[in-house]
């Protein structure tokens, strides 16, 4: 395993922003071996992501959601700023946020629920699909 000093260097060889924060995110990670069984317990995607964010350190909801949709939950939202962009150009937000907090971001999620459920369409698809309208490209 990599030590925290080596990762903070690589990070920072590669580019990242904030690098020594993420570096120590990735070593106090660790002891999360096993999430994957761990947010399989949960019958809901959106429990599951709760306890994500609770639990592991640096952890948002962008990227608890990202994690959950990759281990096979699609009630989630990975709101990144293509979708919020599309939502405020269709309506479906008033204005984009300088910051996405944790409340906002539930409440963007739930306006996009609300889309969803009109379109007859689960979050991973519909995500996809305003992705795909926003970048020009299909990314898993």
């Amino acid at each position: 395993m990599v030590p925290k000093k080596g990762l903070t260097g690589r990070l920072k060889e590669l580019g990242y922003r904030f690098y020594n924060r993420r570096a120590e995110f990735i070593v106090d990670a660790r002891k999360h071996f096993g999430i994957k069984k761990k947010v399989s317990e949960f019958a809901d995607g959106r429990a599951a992501r709760t306890y994500l964010v609770e639990n592991v350190k640096g952890l948002g909801y962008k990227e608890a959601s990202h994690f959950l949709r990759n281990t096979g939950f699609d009630n989630v939202a990975i709101l990144d700023r293509h979708i919020l962009r599309i939502m405020n150009e269709h309506g479906i937000i008033q204005k984009i946020p300088a910051h996405l907090t944790g409340k906002n971001y539930l409440e963007f999620e739930a306006a996009l629920d609300k889309f969803a459920e009109k379109a007859k369409v689960n979050h991973s698809l519909l995500d996809l699909y305003l992705w795909y309208l926003k970048t020009g490209k299909i990314l898993k």
